[in-house]
């Protein structure tokens, strides 16, 4: 005989706690700044050389910084796909703009990985643009998604207090 335990669900599952919270914001914040920072030292700044522009000495810092904090953006969604995004689809809450910022996130994985692995200029010129400007409107998608949740909650608030109130008058 199988049993099924009812599992009582969290009052509010979504939320995560201040150091969570703060180190997700270090992640993306360290991703998006160090991209930006790269093609800022990549096309705004380069070097007047001899016989062409060099390549400014800070941008391979800012590449391999920005390599790191992919490296642990992408661990860190593997994280937040089993405590944040599953259960929010379970939830049905923010679907499309969780959804929206799942596959930024996998877009961005992916054309990491294109840029570094694909042969020939081309291409590596299409994924590379495609990859930094998702990169650098993704933060917009990522408020969008945080501050709805803000508002939902906000709106869903004064309505479940005026439920207690109104049980409790005469």
């Amino acid at each position: 005989m199988i049993v099924r335990s009812r599992l009582r669900r969290p009052r509010r599952p979504l939320l995560f706690p201040a150091p969570q919270r703060l180190a997700l914001y270090i992640v993306g914040g360290g991703s998006w700044l160090s991209g930006g920072l790269w093609l800022l030292f990549h096309y705004v700044l380069p070097r007047p050389g001899e016989f062409a522009t060099t390549p400014h000495p800070l941008e391979a810092w800012w590449l391999t910084a920005h390599g790191a904090f992919a490296f642990i953006a992408i661990f860190t969604f593997g994280l937040l796909w089993g405590v944040h995004v599953v259960p929010g689809w379970k939830v049905r809450r923010r679907r499309r703009s969780g959804a929206a910022v799942a596959a930024t996130v996998g877009w961005l994985a992916l054309s990491g990985y294109l840029m570094y692995y694909v042969a020939g200029e081309q291409p590596r010129f299409v994924a590379a643009t495609l990859h930094w400007t998702v990169g650098l409107a993704a933060p917009v998608l990522f408020v969008y998604h945080g501050l709805r949740a803000r508002a939902v909650r906000r709106v869903r608030q004064p309505a479940q207090a005026d439920r207690v109130t109104d049980a409790r008058s005469p």
